[in-house]
């Protein structure tokens, strides 16, 4: 059994990791954890231990992950509306704002979803048959929520094709075989190279065109009162346990549903964008507590941090001698963390990023993403991730957003 010593230790060097992996551009949480499922089993120590450094390091890197994704794929100010809500604060100059929003959202949703974490997985767990039963026909109900939700009638029309087209995508490519050299054993699939293409891709391949210089990011006060934030926040966690318990569901789907169809990255106004901010921080870390408390509760991992926990417990319900109260405090600590190196990393790469010459790095973020998808799926998976890159290039086209591609897992599941 390890020492509470020896699982702090563990879990600053999974800080350490998140941290690093949440600043490299392109790089999905899912996908450090899939090497994660590798590597874990096979490190020399305690199994609580490693454990710790596992959650701590899934828990860092959505913290950090938002930074690069700030001065990344961000397009010319003419074309600013079709962008991503985190784009258009930086070309008004409110990176540091945005950044301040994102910890404060997961700190609120911190809290609160640890609180209704442990009784909420029960509920869960009772009604589990339930659940199941009734899965393909929430799912259908979300993506027609996600339709209704778009401002604009052309809008609603372009969410439907986008939707069509991305569930003919999934359908197409998720039970494709892969393999690559960065998979462990019996841990490879699409999801990479799909979620890559889709979502990554696309908005760095808009950018390459975008002539225009990223702004001094001088903004650091809120423009959302403690209210907005607090409201925000708390819709991001009810979003949260969309994602915690649903396949196919992500924060972003969360964020857009909780706010009414406010933010997100279609043509919604800039007033919204904050709140989405917010939102989507905060869905993100009440999906990290709403997964481990899914882990323990109903011994099912609900993402790729805990199905990497779970080989440590030989597939059980949680890793040995660590058990639920060990994982969240484990989270609420390198939560901690997070909130601050976020904020103290985030302004200075902030500052280094927009002044390094633009086309260069997006195409250099590209050939890094292209090459992610080889090393997960093989040569098939950077074929899927091409495919994916030019269906991903769709919504901004036709006036939806981009939340309706995780039709690429909503719709097949949907469809059993």
């Amino acid at each position: 059994m390890a020492s509470p010593v020896a699982v702090v230790g563990y879990a600053c060097v999974g800080v350490g990791l998140g941290t690093v992996t949440g600043l490299v551009p392109g790089l999905h949480v899912n996908s450090v954890a899939f090497v994660l499922v590798g590597v874990a089993p096979r490190v020399d120590g305690p199994a609580a231990a490693v454990a710790s450094a596992v959650l701590a390091a899934g828990v860092v890197h959505t913290f950090l992950s938002i930074v690069p994704g700030l001065v990344l794929g961000v397009p010319d100010a003419a074309t600013a509306p079709g962008a991503l809500p985190g784009h258009r604060l930086v070309l008004a100059g409110r990176g540091r704002e945005a950044i301040r929003l994102s910890a404060l959202g997961s700190g609120v949703a911190l809290v609160a979803s640890v609180a209704v974490a442990l009784p909420l997985s029960r509920v869960v767990a009772a009604g589990r048959e339930w659940l199941l039963a009734a899965l393909p026909f929430l799912l259908a109900v979300i993506a027609g929520l996600l339709i209704l939700a778009e401002p604009t009638r052309r809008g609603k029309i372009g969410g439907a094709i986008c939707l069509a087209v991305a569930t003919a995508l999934g359908l197409l490519t998720l039970d494709l075989p892969a393999s690559g050299p960065l998979s462990p054993d019996g841990a490879a699939s699409m999801l990479a190279p799909i979620f890559g293409g889709l979502f990554g891709a696309p908005i760095l391949l808009d950018a390459l065109d975008a002539r225009g210089a990223i702004p001094p990011q001088d903004g650091a006060d809120l423009g959302l009162a403690p209210r907005g934030v607090a409201r925000a926040a708390l819709s991001g966690v009810g979003g949260g346990t969309l994602v915690g318990y649903l396949p196919g569901v992500s924060a972003g789907v969360a964020a857009v549903l909780a706010l009414g169809g406010a933010g997100g990255s279609g043509p919604a106004g800039r007033g919204s964008d904050r709140a989405y901010i917010v939102a989507t921080s905060g869905a993100d870390t009440a999906t990290a507590v709403f997964a481990v408390a899914s882990l323990a509760v109903l011994g099912a991992p609900r993402s790729g941090v805990t199905v990497a926990v779970a080989e440590l417990g030989s597939g059980g319900g949680s890793a040995p001698g660590i058990g639920l109260a060990g994982m969240l405090l484990v989270i609420v600590f390198a939560a901690g963390l997070g909130v601050i190196l976020l904020v103290v990393l985030g302004d200075r790469y902030l500052s280094v990023v927009r002044r390094l010459p633009r086309r260069p790095l997006v195409a250099g973020v590209l050939g890094l993403l292209l090459a992610l998808s080889v090393g997960f799926a093989g040569v098939v998976g950077g074929a899927v991730f091409c495919l994916a890159a030019v269906v991903g290039l769709l919504p901004p086209r036709v006036g939806a957003r981009r939340v309706h591609l995780m039709g690429v897992l909503l719709g097949p599941v949907a469809l059993g």
